[in-house]
């Protein structure tokens, strides 16, 4: 009976760090996705904060330098205010300024995640979109 407890144990501990070590996506979609879609839906009346794309595009016309987008990024999540908001001010007044997030992902996860956003968001054939969120 002991053994087993000490397998369990082992794999619990195991799967937790591959969990950890989780593809950015991954992380995105789990920590952040339940707010940030990654695409603009057609009705975009349940949207509960601005998608993934417009954020993005906002955040590489104030910082092009991935490093500086990055630093951004991690800042903004754990520490956010209207003074550092990057999207247009009707966005914020729709949407309020994000809670922070710290506690709700690591510094190694919000790291990753960043990169992989910068990496991948907006798609180069991404112009805006005009939402009416009035």
């Amino acid at each position: 009976m002991k053994k087993k407890m000490i397998i369990l144990i082992g794999v619990m501990g195991i799967s937790t760090s591959l969990f950890a070590l989780g593809g950015a996506e991954d992380i995105f979609d789990e920590k952040c996705g339940m707010c940030h879609m990654k695409t603009i839906p057609q009705d975009k009346s349940s949207l509960i904060a601005p998608p993934l794309m417009g954020v993005m595009r906002h955040v590489k016309m104030s910082y092009p330098n991935k490093k500086a987008a990055m630093n951004f990024i991690v800042d903004y999540v754990q520490n956010p205010s209207r003074s550092k908001a990057v999207c247009k001010p009707q966005k914020i007044a729709r949407f309020g300024v994000m809670p922070s997030q710290k506690g709700n992902i690591t510094l190694i996860e919000l790291r990753k995640v960043a990169s992989w956003i910068y990496d991948n968001y907006p798609p180069m054939d991404f112009k805006g979109h005009k939402m009416n969120m009035q």
